[in-house]
């Protein structure tokens, strides 16, 4: 081996394999369903599968939303449409039908529709002061703003990698 790979590297085949045996052509699709439509669509909807008609052309994408989200995602259908079709590269999906589900999310239950908040990184007191001190002599207000959050950043990874050692 080529020492560490990320963690999808070992799940790359097996999404693959699981996603074309449900007519997902790409498996990008799937996995980065929050990148190809957007965090406010992503958040209410999941495909599910895509099936094709005997010509090959002209596939309908079906989607997994809640009851009271459905009249807002099919008012945005073109607009998936239009997103999944760039994904593709041609106009592989012409038809977007949607499947209504339990707020709770798909249903063997094993997850739901709103993604974990992400966590704000911990910053140390000591470390955002070094920071700021360090960026001080700079005038431009963004450009500064941004070293300092480069200048943190560095401190917290130097801090975890001094107390594993």
């Amino acid at each position: 081996m080529r020492g560490f790979e990320p963690a999808f590297g070992l799940m790359k085949d097996p999404v693959r394999t699981a996603g074309e045996s449900r007519g997902f052509a790409i498996a990008r699709l799937l996995t980065h369903w929050t990148e190809v439509v957007g965090e406010d669509l992503a958040k209410c909807t999941r495909p599910v599968k895509v099936g094709y008609g005997r010509d090959g052309f002209g596939g309908t994408l079906t989607l997994l939303t809640t009851g009271p989200m459905a009249p807002m995602i099919e008012m945005q259908k073109e607009v998936i449409r239009t997103k999944v079709n760039a994904i593709y590269g041609y106009n592989a999906i012409s038809r977007i039908l949607l499947t209504q589900t339990a707020p709770i999310g798909f249903a063997e239950g094993q997850a739901e529709f709103i993604p974990a908040p992400k966590a704000p990184p911990a910053t140390d007191p000591a470390i955002k002061a070094e920071a700021s001190e360090t960026v001080a002599p700079i005038h431009d207000p963004g450009l500064r703003a941004a070293l300092e959050a480069l200048a943190e950043n560095i401190l917290n990874r130097r801090k975890t990698t001094e107390g594993e050692k």
